[in-house]
């Protein structure tokens, strides 16, 4: 590079950790998919990474680690500014409560153009009513140059409870890669052996197995289900790929209700997309939710599905068209709800060809990218500075 060329302006994106999750996939994927010679990136993690990070494919994007304790640790703060200062980044994007009060180092080491985005809200404050944590988003808001909600609700949250401009909001839906999660004949060569038979249906759920995406529900609706209908136990299984809190207790819960040989939930996994294509419907049975990645991607491999209808769920599920709605927290209307698919192939057939369509024509990678790079040259152009 000669001196006369200038590099990309530099994103420190500051998170929580990257571990596996949809706010750090959305996040891997903007990175993916970002022209390089448009803007340069590094990661900046308050606790960690682990191998997910595995999935940048870019070799230029530098991830560090501030290695945060538990409970307060008042001298992350310090560790941050001195790590901004060295890098020197251009726009400091922070995600979710848990990195917000990063805005705060960025300020004073002096990054002028800082974004924050909203995906969600956790279990212990399923709709952002916890007055604390409105305090520490109302105390920080003076810090924070633009705001990305990633739905219509969390976009009203910011404006009506926080007190945010609508200037200031700009809401983006996340993308899917529709090549990668695409329709396929039924391959589940990664499934147990007992999973694999022609006549074998498959329920599945991909996420966190963290208390707000609520798996012990959907366990309970599965229950429900053969205990309306006890011959499903021949063909019927339950699949839920991904690691947290909650696995343990769902593992107990199944054995306790003698599940083990028809359901699966092996942890995390690789290959999730080779997975997926393997389920007849999918269950998304959150408490609460952002913009969900794993349901776009079930939608854009072709399946039906059901979803609580919290958050940003009913903006991706079109009810009675791609999917079913039904209330959070209800084992019943889950079952109902699943027990409608189970009787009607050609409903499941319906819907999913429906989801793949939608999936298709709105929630494109390249136009998520698009957009967030809008977001980047607009503060970029309000600090003073080039795109």
């Amino acid at each position: 590079m000669t001196g006369s060329q200038k590099q990309p302006p530099l994103i420190a994106h500051i998170i929580y950790a990257l571990s596996i999750g949809g706010l750090e996939n959305g996040l891997v994927n903007i990175i993916n998919r970002m022209p390089p010679d448009r803007y340069r990136h590094v990661i900046i993690c308050l606790s960690g990474y682990d191998d997910f990070a595995k999935r940048i494919d870019r070799d230029d994007v530098c991830l560090f680690s501030l290695s945060k304790r538990p409970g307060k640790d008042l001298d992350l703060y310090r560790r941050c500014f001195n790590l901004l200062r060295e890098l020197k980044p251009d726009i400091v994007h922070t995600r979710n409560l848990t990195a917000l009060e990063m805005q705060l180092p960025a300020f004073f080491a002096g990054v002028s153009a800082r974004v924050h985005s909203e995906h969600g809200w956790g279990a212990g404050d399923p709709a952002g009513n916890n007055r604390k944590n409105q305090l520490i988003r109302k105390i920080v808001r003076p810090f924070v140059k633009h705001y990305i909600p990633l739905s219509a609700e969390l976009e009203g949250y910011l404006r009506d409870k926080i007190g945010v401009d609508s200037k200031r909001l700009t809401r983006i839906c996340n993308g899917v890669d529709t090549r990668k999660f695409s329709p396929a004949t039924q391959a589940r060569s990664h499934y147990p052996e007992t999973f694999k038979p022609q006549n074998i249906k498959v329920i599945g759920a991909i996420g966190r197995m963290d208390a707000v995406k609520d798996p012990l529900i959907l366990i309970k609706a599965f229950v429900l289900l053969l205990q309306r209908r006890p011959e499903l136990k021949e063909y019927l299984r339950l699949v839920w790929i991904g690691d947290g809190s909650q696995l343990k207790v769902s593992k107990e819960a199944l054995t306790s209700y003698g599940l083990d040989s028809i359901t699966w939930f092996p942890g995390s996994r690789h290959d999730v997309a080779c997975i997926m294509r393997g389920f007849n419907l999918y269950v998304l049975s959150s408490l609460s939710e952002g913009i969900s990645n794993t349901l776009m991607e079930a939608m854009a491999t072709g399946l039906p599905a059901v979803a609580t209808n919290v958050g940003g769920n009913a903006e991706l599920v079109s009810d009675g068209e791609t999917g079913m709605l039904v209330e959070k927290a209800n084992a019943e209307a889950l079952a109902d709800a699943m027990n409608c698919y189970i009787e009607s192939p050609d409903l499941c057939e319906k819907h999913g060809a429906a989801g793949r369509k939608k999936a298709e024509e709105k929630f494109s990678l390249d136009s998520m990218v698009t957009r967030y790079m809008g977001v980047y040259d607009r503060v970029l152009g309000e600090a003073g500075k080039r795109c």
